[in-house]
């Protein structure tokens, strides 16, 4: 009887650059705290502390194309690193966001030059979430963000908002291509060329700093704010203090229909009166130079609920593709899924020390019609939401049905090796052929890339 294969391999990745980023160690991917990995379709993307190296893979070994470094200006005095990387794909338009530890995003082109610098608030970016939510005509429209994750602050930037500054870049570009002596711009035009992209901030640290967290969707206003017209967001994030904690997100900076409501109803003194008069006074006032952006101001996040559990902090999260379900890995080796709706944790895995989360979709069903028809292309109903759980202590993949269903599969692995996913790409049409998720496995040590089988047959 011949033996399963749940993976097919793809290519290597193995070249002469990936030494400056300790490779030619045993478990050299996975041992280095400060090496970031971001996977798009055909590239890879690896970063340490200085630099950011993109490069592809082939089947015979060799590299698909030549590597690009990107070395982005860091700050020699505030010790500024990179400690966040991931693609962002429109269409055509594919260029890479950094993050540092000072707060900065930037965004470089393949070509490693420049595109965007902006300022986002003073800390560390702890990672990038790019996330789309596509409904049919009977839904209403589709939602596409890049989420930025921060020790206690999340930001959000509209997808709309990216794509109209990536593509007027893109256009620039190749106008300037077809010009016989174009100009190369300098650092700082590039920075600002582009204008500064406008962007939600929230401080979510009430339950202490977060180690992760996520926007899951929009959820209903409060309920003496049912006729308000702005949008709120569900944020679930996951740290040392609370393992898991909730927040209501608003769009508004000012205060909410209560406060303004309770602020006519009880009287005001004179000191409150001058007060606000000062502050009326000042916002009228005009500075005749223009300085540096300062640092936006927090958006209302209203905490909804949280769980402690002292010892046990929660370390990594991982959110589903419509944002109901959120895998969160702790440091006592359990995995706890949570239904994001209603708040609650629906299932519970334990035994999973220093474990990896990753959603995809499988045909699971045997009974589809591509059993019937080799001409047959599955369909998004076809697939089945599944948990791929990497255990590096165990040296195995696992991958569980969602949302209460049996173990599927078990995939051995080398010490050395790490689970990825493609990034989002945003505009993807309804109407294309549908992709499903799915997970990759890069095996450092070997330079291997492959991908587990969309079917268990």
């Amino acid at each position: 009887m011949a033996r399963r294969v749940y993976t097919t391999e793809l290519g290597c990745i193995a070249c002469n650059e990936l030494s400056e980023l300790g490779a030619g160690k045993e478990a050299w991917l996975v041992e280095n705290p400060s090496l970031i990995c971001a996977l798009d379709t055909d590239s890879l993307a690896l970063a340490n502390r200085s630099f950011v190296l993109v490069l592809g893979w082939s089947e015979n070994g060799d590299p698909y194309n030549s590597p690009v470094k990107i070395r982005p200006t860091l700050s020699q005095i505030e010790t500024e690193r990179i400690t966040a990387v991931e693609w962002l794909v429109f269409d055509e338009i594919r260029v890479l966001a950094v993050g540092t530890s000072s707060g900065y995003l930037m965004i470089y082109s393949l070509g490693a030059d420049l595109i965007h610098k902006q300022m986002i608030n003073p800390g560390r970016i702890l990672k990038f979430r790019v996330r789309g939510t596509k409904r049919d005509l009977t839904q209403g429209s589709s939602s596409e963000e890049v989420c930025v994750v921060m020790p206690g602050v999340i930001a959000r930037f509209d997808g709309a908002d990216l794509q109209s500054m990536l593509q007027r870049w893109f256009q620039d570009t190749h106008s300037q291509f077809w010009d016989e002596k174009p100009k190369r711009r300098d650092q700082e035009d590039s920075e600002k060329s582009y204008g500064r992209l406008p962007y939600q901030l929230w401080n979510v640290s009430k339950y202490g700093p977060c180690a992760d967290a996520a926007i899951t969707g929009t959820m209903p206003p409060p309920l003496m704010e049912l006729q308000s017209s702005q949008r709120y967001y569900c944020a679930v994030t996951i740290g040392d203090d609370a393992v898991i904690s909730a927040f209501r997100l608003s769009e508004d900076r000012n205060r909410s229909l209560v406060g303004a409501i309770l602020s006519k109803v009880v009287p005001a003194t004179f000191s409150t009166i001058a007060s606000f008069s000062k502050m009326i006074w000042r916002s009228e006032q005009k500075s005749p130079k223009r300085s540096e952006p300062k640092p936006q101001p927090f958006a209302r996040a209203s905490p909804l609920t949280c769980l402690k559990d002292h010892p046990r902090k929660g370390e990594k999260l991982t959110l589903s593709p419509s944002g109901t379900l959120a895998a969160i890995t702790d440091s006592l080796g359990r995995i706890l899924l949570l239904d994001t709706q209603a708040l609650v944790v629906v299932r519970l895995w334990k035994g999973y020390r220093d474990a990896s989360c990753l959603f995809t979709e499988m045909l699971v069903s045997k009974d589809t019609a591509a059993s019937s028809s080799s001409y047959y292309e599955p369909v998004k109903s076809d697939y089945c939401l599944c948990l791929a759980i990497h255990a590096p202590r165990k040296g195995i993949v696992e991958v569980w049905q969602m949302r209460t269903g049996p173990r599927l599969l078990t995939v051995q692995c080398s010490k050395g090796s790490k689970i990825l996913q493609p990034t989002y790409r945003f505009g993807s049409s309804m109407g294309s052929p549908y992709v499903p998720l799915e997970v990759f496995l890069l095996n450092g040590d070997s330079g291997q890339l492959s991908v587990l089988n969309r079917s268990l047959n």
